[in-house]
């Protein structure tokens, strides 16, 4: 086999790894510091991570638009780097240590935090690898880690700013709060779920023996920390009680009666409410209104603690509740027990229920932040695309609470916060050498870190050097676009919008993608529990990396992803017609100087040249316009629809007779595989950020390279290609191909058996059919091919369009099944033009469509309408 040649087989384990190896040692994901600035920023994976299909999604669109913007011509920046994901991390690493039968406090927290290091170095870069293995183009040279020291500054930098303007305070509070992980969690970090459970009617005795009031609650176990219970002003029926007391049941406590119109709504249940300030965000609210005590009692692990008594100390929460309700129903204090659906907050990171507790926290002051950045989505200065997120970001954005932002965990950024015995608090960036007060050296380091997403959320700049101005920061900075899954808009996007715009003064991106999340087949969440988990790296080795990228491009609408194993092997088979088709191309090209020589001039080329640098124009205009749009789906889409229909069914059959001798001379051969070269040159070039192992491969063999394709010129729409004539004449010869093809096969006549063509033609039109009869004669098997002014049988008659034609089959037969056919076409017509009508009375789509697209629509309304007249006709006559 020659060096210019492909191997028979496509394998893509063969070359997959050496071309990224090759891409990576060169330098070549580095930006030059030429062009116009494109930056972009990795939605960093945790490190404790394994490449999921939501990584290998979000990370293929990136490369996608990070291969197309480099190979345009711009400086391309893509900072990679991996996220410590606080709990995450942390309970990897204690549950490691559970199995040597420790806990973290056993080691006490340095050497907790050196075991993490330590877990880290040993797995941390994983994800890296796996990312490579997708061929994402990240210039690792600049990778981060939201730990590192430069992170890290930025992180401290922000508090200590943050909290000299007010912005950031301490307070007591009642907060989320995980008993699995043992910490804070913010509203988000909680999963609402509806769930089955029951309502349970327990009687309150009145103090003065004068009857009892009734209550209904979800959750028993809180009862032992009421400390009143309520009734509306305006209810007549519970007037006389307010300023009472009732007898909490299984406590030697009495608590009071009190009216609340914000908290009770006497229309619903019985009009009575506990309330239970500690355990309870609208029960605590109501106890600030109404100056009522708090009682916490559940410790931090979920067990009830003293203040719930001596009988429920110990317990865990639900073993308590179901104690309760029956030392309730033994004392006659159960009125009734009825199912209830209600909405119940998990952990998202354990997916334990998550408890409301009152706690020492440190928040961010929300409101101050979040007005800028709804402003900046407001105005269009930040666009989200699709649009149709801006509703969503607005309405939590203007509703937004305080954020909790500090952890009672080890691993991540602890709080610059230290505190003395005198009372003094100190935040700085750098640990203080003393108190500023008392003088003294004993100071205590806040124990608590910080919510993983607040250094996520500084991750645009603190990427590059900032608070430093670098010349990364200068020039970089603000990024291009961010592109993410839509279910962290308000986690991460809406944070990093926030940060970015406080800090900088600018916004941390000009464009958000938000894409969808990948299920499975059926729409179903992938889960390893249900068993229909798609590993991107096993099906990378099965079926190679560029059919899972093509796969994800080409089903990101913005919408979820239904993902099927077989769509990967269906774009498999798709990587192997281009391969097949390459391969082809390159055994028929040989070695000669046209592989590298560009199109011939136009003077020189024929109607099918004209025709396929034509189509690979406009399908390189609409390529180009579906990336700058995000349409991920419609460039793939252009891109398959090109090689495997276009390129692949027609151009390389309809070529074969000038490449094999048989239709014209050398001269016309050279000139046709110069343009055989170019097409396929340009082609792969086009493919690139889609599928760029094959394409390279390819690339390399179509000419002598000092360089990678990679860094070659992504190509442009030039509307000097355009070539209405000869698109409208070879898209006559496909459709006259396969109506033959199809007459064929619905008279069950073999190839060999001969037809005849009639075509009534004037002008340049009748100099095409002569000149190219021999096109038709290969393609549809022809006996022969006439110019006439009348057509001198009862063939199938029909207008292809510049063409009115006969077709003369032999021993025609006009079935029942070819009449429904027509009928079948005729509406299908019908429907196009309706629709090409439709579009072309669309102001918008007229004044916002490039000029070529809505040209094109117009000559194929005139065709069908064309073709609709001869149909009709032809089923009448």
């Amino acid at each position: 086999m020659s060096e210019s040649e492909l191997p028979k087989r496509y394998e893509p384990e063969t070359f997959e790894r050496r071309w990224y190896d090759y891409w990576k040692e060169r330098g070549l994901f580095t930006p030059d510091g030429e062009g116009e600035p494109f930056s972009i920023v990795i939605p960093p994976p945790n490190v404790t991570g394994r490449l999921h299909l939501g990584h290998a999604l979000v990370n293929t669109l990136q490369d996608v638009l990070v291969r197309w913007k480099r190979m345009s011509g711009f400086d391309t920046l893509w900072i990679p780097g991996v996220d410590h994901a606080g709990i995450a991390t942390q309970m990897v690493v204690e549950r490691e240590i559970a199995s040597e039968g420790k806990t973290r406090h056993d080691l006490g927290r340095e050497k907790f935090l050196e075991r993490v290091w330590q877990w880290k170095e040993e797995h941390g870069d994983a994800i890296v690898s796996q990312l490579e293995r997708l061929g994402v183009s990240c210039d690792w040279t600049r990778s981060r880690f939201t730990l590192d020291e430069g992170l890290s500054r930025a992180v401290r930098t922000v508090f200590v700013r943050l909290f000299d303007e007010g912005l950031i305070y301490r307070d007591t509070a009642m907060i989320n709060w995980c008993p699995r992980c043992m910490t804070a969690i913010s509203d988000l970090e909680v999963e609402h779920r509806e769930t089955s459970g029951s309502l349970w009617h327990i009687h309150y005795p009145l103090a003065d023996g004068s009857g009892r009031v009734t209550v209904a609650t979800t959750r028993p176990e809180t009862m032992l920390g009421d400390t009143a219970v309520a009734v509306h002003p305006d209810d007549p029926r519970y007037s006389g009680h307010i300023g009472k007391t009732v007898r909490l049941p299984l406590t030697d406590r009495e608590i009071p009666v009190i009216a609340d119109s914000i908290l009770v709504d006497p229309e619903f249940g019985t009009g009575v409410v506990k309330i239970t300030p500690a355990h309870d965000r609208n029960d605590y609210e109501a106890g600030r209104r109404n100056g009522l005590p708090m009682i916490d009692v559940m410790a931090p692990d979920g067990k009830m603690n003293a203040a719930a008594g001596s009988s429920f100390e110990g317990l865990d929460r639900f073993d308590a509740r179901k104690k309760i309700v029956e030392e309730l129903e033994s004392l006659g204090l159960l009125d009734q027990v009825e199912p209830q659906t209600h909405s119940v907050g998990r952990c998202s990171r354990c997916d334990s229920i998550a408890e409301p507790r009152v706690s020492t926290q440190w928040f961010v002051k929300i409101d101050p932040l979040a007005r800028p950045a709804i402003e900046a989505v407001r105005t269009k200065r930040i666009e989200l695309i699709p649009e149709q997120w801006e509703n969503t970001y607005f309405a939590w954005m203007e509703n937004i609470h305080d954020w909790c932002i500090s952890r009672q965990l080890w691993w991540g950024h602890r709080i610059p916060a230290w505190y003395c015995s005198c009372g003094e608090m100190i935040v700085a960036v750098d640990e203080p050498e003393g108190c500023p007060s008392c003088k003294s050296g004993e100071l205590r380091q806040d124990p608590d870190v910080l919510d993983t997403w607040f250094s996520s959320g500084l991750w645009p700049f603190s990427t590059m050097g900032w608070p430093e101005k670098t010349p990364d920061f200068e020039r970089y900075y603000p990024t291009s676009v961010l592109v993410t899954g839509f279910d962290i808009l308000f986690f991460w996007v809406a944070r990093m919008i926030m940060m970015g715009l406080h800090f900088t003064g600018e916004r941390p991106f000009e464009k958000v993608f938000l894409h969808g999340l990948v299920r499975d087949e059926h729409g179903q969440k992938m889960s390893k529990t249900k068993g229909n988990v798609i590993d991107p790296l096993e099906v990378a080795d099965e079926f190679g990396a560029d059919a899972v990228r093509f796969t994800l491009a080409i089903l990101s609408t913005g919408r979820d992803i239904p993902l099927a194993r077989s769509r990967m092997q269906g774009y498999a088979a798709f990587a192997n017609k281009i391969w097949n088709a390459a391969r082809f191309a390159l055994m028929h090209l040989g070695d000669g100087a046209e592989r590298a020589a560009g199109f011939p001039d136009a003077a020189n080329r024929d109607v099918l040249d004209r025709w396929i640098i034509a189509r690979l124009n406009t399908t390189t205009g609409l390529v180009n316009d579906s990336l700058d749009q995000f349409r991920f789906d419609e460039a793939a889409n252009h891109l398959y629809h090109f090689f495997w229909h276009e390129l692949c069914d027609w151009y390389l059959e309809m070529s074969k007779p000038v490449l094999f001798g048989k239709a014209g001379d050398e001269r016309k051969k050279a000139l046709a595989k110069q343009v055989l070269a170019e097409v396929l040159d340009r082609s792969v070039r086009l493919l690139h950020p889609f599928m760029p192992f094959i394409t390279e491969e390819i690339w390399q063999k179509l000419a002598e390279r000092e360089s990678s394709i990679m860094v070659d010129e992504y190509p442009r729409y030039d509307a000097s290609l355009e070539d209405g004539l000869a698109v409208r004449w070879i898209d006559a010869v496909q459709q006259i191909t396969t109506l033959i093809r199809n007459g064929r096969v619905e008279r069950g006549l073999s190839p060999a058996e001969r037809v005849s063509l009639f075509v009534k033609a004037a002008g340049e039109d009748a100099a095409f059919i002569e000149s190219h009869s021999w096109l038709l004669s290969d393609l549809a098997k022809l006996e022969s091919v006439e110019i006439v002014d009348h057509f001198p049988g009862e063939g199938l008659k029909d207008a292809v369009g510049p063409f009115e034609i006969s077709i003369e089959f032999p021993a025609k037969q006009v079935s029942a099944g070819q009449i429904a056919k027509l009928e079948k076409q005729i509406e299908g017509l019908e429907r196009e033009i309706a629709n090409t009508r439709a579009r072309l009375s669309d102001d918008n789509f007229i004044s916002k469509a490039p000029d070529h697209v809505v040209e094109e629509s117009r000559r194929k309304l005139a065709d069908y309408e064309s073709r609709l007249e001869t149909l009709r006709d032809n089923l009448t006559t």
